[in-house]
């Protein structure tokens, strides 16, 4: 078991190396087989302590960017998360009695992936296997199976390198079949690449204003934020009546662009209505907005420099412990300093339909929101052309989440097949073709704004249609290979019992016989 285990935790570095900065992709399906490897011959009992050394090697290397807010936060969102994958290492050694085991197994990744995506609270869905596949051949099977199919791609890939591994003979002629079958299956869009018709085109600048002083802190200073975003979006409005820039048809700025409430906060309001009415186009502007002395929403808010605030996106995904606290009641009474820092909860926003800006309908998400599929798929599906990402990421300025991120604001690009416009306050702003290509990209902690003229589609890919259906389809798989192979085993298991009442042997056997006889 030791030897299992720390295979296992090699394993799992393997997988986070596959994520950015490395980004060595091909390790993906290589660190699945190191995992269904060390579960192989385990029982449930047993199966979770390979598994949660594999989640141990994975987590703790893949959000060591944790530590810029605290090695406790890193420690506790890494031990947690890594729990997941002791439960899948359970369930892949009950798993591995059935037969056609890879598909099984495969389902069960899938499985707990989205389980993990979606709880407890706001759930975690960094680390799923799509999002390193960005500049891979796996990339392009993104809009026919969507980031949850390719994930279920690349995990059934592993486990038939597994199912390789051990098997001889005929099954060993089957496993290379059955992995080239599949390697083909998620490459061969790489012939047949996906491409959505265009409907018009737009004119879109992302501000990146900078954060004072050492950039990790957005409070720090954030009037002299907001101040930066303003200084910028005039100098661009300068430049294009001097006819040195194009005329944007509108205006990006990054989340928390304002960190007070642009409509009780008359600096700031008055700071964003000078800039709309330099540049005359409307701003998405990001901002913290008043929910009542408890609460806050943090927007996207479609600022129109005639009509003034308009239209807004609320964030999907609020950070739990990090912009909001569950049983605060409780909590609060422990006086945890860190948890003291978040004074008011943030809500959680509902909105499915894309905003209207300049005529443009636009799919946005608000930092985290790009991790997850609901808003994104929603939106587009009800008529979103073009996708725009609001950014902080501040804290993590100096770490390598900042990639990580942008790797997956890439996957959405591509996935949707859509130009995407990412702005952020220092970093990494960009403007993203529907191929993945960076068009274009401002450096970190620099002052910067990107123009550009990016295309826009209605078409809506097959991967965003199928949504949630394939994790669906898993979840399902996973019950039903676990009711099949947990049965068959304890009925085996009852036959050869013997009676107890006589000590005896089983109904059913010869008496003279002294052990039970082989089913």
């Amino acid at each position: 078991m030791l030897l299992r285990s720390v295979l296992a935790a090699v394993c799992g570095v393997a997988l986070a190396l596959a994520f950015e900065p490395v980004a060595a992709w091909f390790l993906l399906p290589l660190a699945v087989a190191g995992f269904v490897l060390t579960t192989r011959g385990l029982t449930a009992r047993t199966g979770w302590i390979p598994g949660l050394a594999f989640g141990v090697g994975f987590y703790f290397v893949l959000t060591y960017w944790m530590r810029s807010v605290g090695v406790d936060a890193w420690l506790g969102m890494a031990t947690f998360e890594a729990l997941f994958y002791a439960v899948l290492g359970s369930v892949s050694a009950v798993l591995h009695r059935r037969r056609l085991w890879p598909l099984w197994i495969a389902a069960a990744w899938v499985t707990m992936e989205t389980w993990r995506t979606e709880w407890p609270f706001s759930g975690m869905p960094w680390g799923r296997l799509s999002f390193a596949v960005v500049d891979s051949p796996f990339q392009s099977a993104l809009p026919y199976v969507g980031s949850t199919g390719v994930s279920l791609g690349l995990a059934l890939l592993g486990s038939l390198l597994a199912w390789l591994a051990v098997s001889r003979g005929r099954d060993r002629i089957a496993a290379v079949s059955a992995l080239v079958a599949v390697g083909v299956l998620t490459t061969m869009s790489v012939v047949w690449s996906y491409g959505a018709d265009t409907v018009g085109d737009t004119t879109v600048a992302a501000v990146q204003g900078d954060v004072p002083g050492n950039g990790d802190d957005i409070l720090l200073d954030f009037r002299q934020v907001t101040q930066n975003h303003v200084d910028a979006t005039i100098q661009l409005a300068d430049e294009v009546a001097s006819g040195a820039q194009a005329r944007p048809d509108f205006v990006v700025w990054p989340e928390n662009s304002t960190a007070v409430d642009p409509f009780s906060d008359s600096a700031t309001n008055a700071g964003i209505t000078a800039a709309s009415h330099a540049i005359g186009v409307p701003i998405l502007v990001g901002a913290i907005v008043d929910a009542g002395p408890n609460h806050v929403l943090n927007q996207g808010i479609v600022w129109d420099p005639v009509t003034g605030a308009g239209d807004r996106y609320t964030k999907r995904h609020p950070v739990v412990f990090g912009e909001y606290i569950p049983f605060r009641k409780f909590l609060d009474g422990l006086k945890i300093g860190r948890l003291n820092m978040v004074g008011r909860d943030m809500l959680s926003g509902t909105r499915k339909e894309p905003l209207a800006i300049a005529g443009v309908e636009v799919a946005d998400s608000i930092c985290f929101d790009v991790a997850y599929d609901d808003a994104i798929y929603q939106q587009v599906d009800r008529g979103a052309e073009l996708l725009t990402v609001q950014t902080s990421n501040a804290t993590f300025i100096h770490t390598d989440q900042i990639e990580q991120q942008f790797a997956m604001t890439r996957l959405r690009a591509i996935e949707t097949g859509r130009w995407v416009v990412v702005a952020s306050t220092n970093g990494r702003s960009g403007i993203i073709a529907p191929d993945g290509r960076v068009v274009a990209t401002a450096d970190k902690r620099t002052q910067a704004v990107l123009v550009g003229t990016v295309g826009l589609t209605t078409d809506i890919p097959l991967g965003v249609r199928l949504g949630p259906w394939t994790g669906r389809a898993c979840f399902a798989l996973t019950c039903l290979g676990l009711l099949l192979g947990v049965f068959p085993y304890r009925r085996r298991q009852s036959l050869q019992e013997p009676d107890a009442r006589q000590g005896a042997p089983a109904p059913g056997a010869p008496h003279e016989l002294s052990t039970p006889i082989s089913t």
